[in-house]
């Protein structure tokens, strides 16, 4: 078995798409008319081939509860590895994203959480060697 799909709640698709490609820089991979919404998926240039990202319609509403409940809990909807937080951080805040902090080391990782404007917290971890200090 293998991880394909991951699914981040988005109340707009068209949106979410927008800030995903054209502010984080990941590349849309389907976008197939399903009705009222899209089987919309984005990939990262710098990730694993084959994993995709959905931007899955927010259109159930306990999902919406649940999406807020999350988001105002400081809680993160998922998490996206960085090789250098440092630079992503400074690059994306120069790019208008919202993060809660600056980056933080925390033992073997580095991390900080910003918004991704869809109504998500997503958290940007760095691993760090066992020997790096």
């Amino acid at each position: 078995m293998q991880i394909k799909f991951v699914s981040v709640m988005v109340p707009d698709q068209e949106a979410a798409l927008q800030f995903y490609t054209n502010v984080l820089g990941f590349n849309k991979m389907a976008d197939i008319s399903m009705g009222e919404y899209r089987w919309l998926t984005v990939t990262s240039p710098d990730g694993i081939d084959g994993v995709e990202l959905v931007l899955e319609p927010l259109g159930f509403p306990p999902a919406q509860i649940y999406q807020k409940a999350l988001f105002e809990a400081g809680i993160p909807a998922t998490a996206l590895i960085s090789n250098d937080i440092e630079s992503d951080f400074k690059r994306l805040k120069e790019r208008g994203v919202v993060f809660r902090g600056e980056p933080q080391r925390m033992g073997i990782i580095s991390v900080v959480v910003f918004e991704d404007t869809c109504g998500n917290l997503i958290n940007l971890v760095q691993p760090h060697s066992n020997n790096a200090g």
